[in-house]
């Protein structure tokens, strides 16, 4: 069979980036030579002339808890051996962990969000999802949901898989399914006015869910929250601090599980984007 060789770059055009693969029989000099004359010609557009190629800072104050900024700053040099001893009393030492569930498969033909109710396959996804998160044997704390009908349905679903009592549950309306921030591309119209009143209040459940752990919790917590895909999407773009506008980007399957860590240092992981794998192939949907 004569040598098959097949080279794909994908060019990331805002940063100058690119993706390479190739099948050559093991010999990766194609890769490397084409990835070299990507480069050097990407540099040298006028789109590259005179700007060098610099990432955005993490901003380790995201949260607003960054010890740093928790302490009264030092008044002279006398003062630093104070200082430092508040800052290490403020430093957290536990990580949050947050899993993100979307709901199940629903009812599209429902006029009304209390018709909007699980389908059997849906039924069937919340179960198994809620398998999987008693087969990962870790010890959540609480579940919190959407007050929206799929969400609390989904919830309801998954505790049956947990022993009763074992995670506090909150409901919450901050959750509930709408368009976080406008999207970029869009093909989709949507009026200013929507987007503003769903941002401020996704925006908002963002920041009441998502900060590092307060230097008095001892022990890694596990929480559980039951919403919808825009929500989760928009959640995991200003976590990662990532422009808030690639939300509509990603594509997330009914009952999915999205895990996100956020360490003592405020560092936030990303450990499972809509993970589908316990459900079986036909079981596996992502409709709106």
């Amino acid at each position: 069979m004569a040598r098959f060789r097949r080279l794909l770059a994908v060019g990331l055009g805002a940063v100058g980036a690119s993706v390479f693969y190739c099948v050559n029989n093991n010999d990766n000099s194609i890769v490397l030579l084409a990835a070299q004359k990507f480069q050097d010609e990407s540099l040298h557009t006028p789109r590259f002339h005179d700007q060098p190629l610099k990432a955005t800072k993490w901003d380790w104050n995201w949260d607003k808890r960054e010890p740093a900024f928790l302490v009264k700053p030092p008044e002279g040099v006398e003062d630093t051996e104070r200082f430092q001893r508040d800052l290490e009393a403020k430093r957290p030492t536990a990580t949050r962990h947050l899993f993100l569930i979307r709901h199940g498969q629903y009812n599209l033909a429902g006029k009304c969000d209390t018709e909007r109710v699980l389908t059997d396959t849906g039924i069937k996804q919340a179960k198994l999802t809620g398998d999987r998160l008693v087969a990962l044997n870790l010890p959540y704390q609480s579940m919190i949901r959407s007050t929206m009908t799929r969400a609390q349905q989904t919830g309801d679903y998954i505790l049956t898989r947990m022993v009763p009592g074992s995670v506090a549950i909150k409901d919450d309306k901050l959750l509930e399914e709408g368009k976080p921030y406008p999207p970029e591309p869009s093909s989709t119209w949507r009026p200013d006015s929507v987007l503003y009143q769903n941002g401020c209040r996704i925006e908002a459940a963002f920041r009441n869910y998502f900060y590092r752990a307060d230097y008095r919790q001892k022990e890694d917590t596990f929480d559980i929250i039951v919403c919808h895909a825009n929500v989760i999407r928009y959640f995991v773009c200003r976590a990662l601090q990532l422009p808030p506008e690639a939300w509509l980007r990603m594509s997330l399957d009914h009952a999915s599980i999205t895990w996100v860590s956020i360490r003592p240092s405020g560092l936030v992981g990303l450990q499972y984007l809509g993970d589908s794998g316990h459900l079986p192939r036909e079981l596996v949907t992502h409709n709106t």
